[in-house]
């Protein structure tokens, strides 16, 4: 939980550090704008508030691994979400009232979860996890879109180290398989989610595994 709350933290700084043109630039998401990743993350800040207000009574029924829907297809951008997600992002207007409502509504996520209890047991997607493993799936979901709002801006700071470390045990638990230990943990989230292409070097060090990626998580 701590390391939950020390990726979103760092994800909210950068964020609340971006000069307004840099909004307008494109993320690491197809067809996303960094406004629209940013409009995306006040989505997830909601939903972490929604399930951490919504206990359940049953045994779980997934964990930090489980909690991913895979598939092996790269988003395109065209997804009706998606699409709604762009044009409420274009209905901010201003980057400082998306940094606004981030930081608003990202404040309140990170002192929900702070608050809870590791152990109790909550809904959401139509499945019940414990809060502890609810938080680790948000800590890869946090890095994730860290290394997306920075891939085209080469000044920002990127995600903590610990968190990188903590996404790539959980990516290769959801692979069933681990990565070259040459990867870098950067290079292992960015390759093994589809987010970038293999270099040939990368193809051939991955050997098997390489025929079972991108992850493409949902």
């Amino acid at each position: 939980m701590d390391l939950f709350s020390r990726s979103w933290a760092a994800l909210l700084a950068a964020v609340a550090g971006l000069p307004d043109e840099d909004f307008a630039r494109p993320s690491g998401c197809t067809g996303w704008r960094v406004r629209d990743l940013v409009c995306h993350l006040v989505i997830d800040a909601q939903d972490v508030l929604i399930t951490l207000a919504t206990p359940a009574a049953t045994e779980p029924t997934r964990d930090a691994v489980t909690y991913w829907d895979v598939s092996d297809t790269p988003p395109t951008g065209d997804d009706p979400l998606d699409a709604l997600t762009v044009r409420l992002a274009a209905a901010y207007g201003e980057p400082w009232l998306l940094r606004f409502h981030l930081d608003d509504v990202g404040s309140a996520a990170g002192r929900a979860a702070a608050l809870a209890d590791p152990g109790l047991r909550v809904g959401t997607r139509d499945e019940v996890l414990t809060v502890d493993d609810y938080l680790s799936a948000y800590v890869l979901e946090w890095t994730l879109h860290h290394l997306d709002l920075v891939a085209h801006l080469p000044g920002a700071a990127g995600p903590p180290a610990e968190g990188l470390r903590r996404s790539r045990e959980l990516l290769e638990a959801i692979a069933g398989a681990a990565f070259p230990a040459s990867f870098p943990d950067e290079d292992v989230l960015l390759v093994g989610t589809g987010r970038r292409a293999p270099t040939g070097a990368e193809q051939a060090e991955l050997g098997e595994l390489a025929a079972r990626l991108p992850l493409v998580l949902g």
